[in-house]
């Protein structure tokens, strides 16, 4: 854990982010006693409103966490595993992936995996 003030406490998660593979990628989740907050590091990305080009990867993750917050491990695994599947077969990803997939089109792909592994099991 790192305490520091927000404008440094920013630009070291922004280069932690880069080692995963960008913001794209990092979820994010604030926890205190009372609330918590699960988003995407890189905040809501408004600039990429309505152009279905943003990776939706940081905030499906920070779904994960949510899930895995409120005690819900199974589905948090079967999210996460979905996601890594469609990343790895690299088919429908965005273009920070090196793909050229939309917003929408690598959802549906993670959503087609949740489901295919929902009637398979």
């Amino acid at each position: 854990m790192l305490v520091l003030p927000n404008l440094y406490g920013d630009i070291v998660s922004d280069l932690c982010a880069g080692l995963v593979g960008g913001l794209g990628v990092a979820p994010g989740a604030n926890i205190g006693t009372e609330a918590a907050v699960f988003e995407a590091v890189h905040g809501s990305a408004p600039k990429y409103a309505g152009q279905n080009k943003a990776n939706p990867t940081a905030l499906m993750l920070s779904g994960v966490l949510l899930l895995r917050h409120i005690g819900r491990q199974a589905a948090a695994q079967r999210v996460e595993d979905a996601i890594r599947a469609v990343i790895a077969e690299g088919r429908s990803v965005t273009y920070d992936l090196g793909g050229s997939a939309g917003t929408s089109q690598f959802a549906d792909a993670i959503v087609a995996r949740l489901e295919s592994v929902a009637t398979t099991a």
